[in-house]
């Protein structure tokens, strides 16, 4: 059976954004929006496109979540021997994207990547539920396993080598990295598909430059 996409139209009616009264500092703006968010009742407003790319140029993308971010970047933490830890590390720049539907906007980040420090990696490990730290021991992420009951009994072993919950160590291979961005992008829903587009980018002496684009 032919699959054909929908024709449906959406009209996005709630917003707008503007050069007057946007924040300068798109942290701070992203900081408003997220706090929009979360008070909006957004389902996991925290979830982000992370998207990566290898040295020739091939992508991939995967849903991440947001763990911090202020002046110095936006962090998320991952096994450093997965897919997007590999191509990371091979080819440290990335974008992420959150798309937040029920407010009509979304937002685009691009940069750098760098590690976190390992105090940073550890600090957080440590806030993580017992269970989630010792699935980060147990998971050879995203290398092929034979079935689930594999990876449970690595999960069982793990556990009962590690009683106690305050002393399951960090995997070393287990830690964050912090897109530093060069390029944040507000989008605003507006009616009749022109949309609010403004686009920050680092200039030449590091200050940030504010652009309309057109939708």
């Amino acid at each position: 059976m032919e699959h054909r996409s929908t024709h449906a139209r959406k009209e996005y009616e709630q917003g707008s954004l503007d050069e007057a009264t946007v924040d300068r500092d798109p942290i701070r703006q992203f900081s408003a929006w997220y706090d929009a968010a979360v008070a909006a009742g957004v389902p996991e407003p925290e979830a982000m496109t992370l998207s990566t790319a290898t040295l020739d140029g091939r992508p991939s993308a995967r849903i991440v979540l947001l763990r911090g971010f202020d002046a110095r970047g936006f962090c998320f933490f991952t096994n450093y021997d997965s897919h997007k830890g590999r191509e990371l590390t091979a080819n440290p720049h990335a974008a992420v994207t959150f798309h937040w539907a029920d407010l009509e906007r979304q937002i685009r980040i691009e940069g750098r990547v760098e590690r976190t420090t390992a105090a940073e990696s550890d600090e957080y490990f440590r806030s993580r539920p017992s269970t989630s730290r010792i699935g980060a021991w147990s998971s050879p992420q995203s290398r092929v396993v034979p079935d689930r009951a594999a990876l449970e009994t690595l999960f069982a072993r793990f556990r009962e080598e590690h009683p106690d919950d305050a002393a399951i160590p960090r995997p070393q291979n287990w830690g964050g990295f912090r897109l530093v961005p060069d390029r944040i992008e507000f989008w605003q829903g507006r009616p009749s598909r022109l949309h609010d587009r403004l686009c920050f980018r680092r200039g030449p002496g590091g200050d940030w430059i504010l652009e309309r684009l057109a939708p």
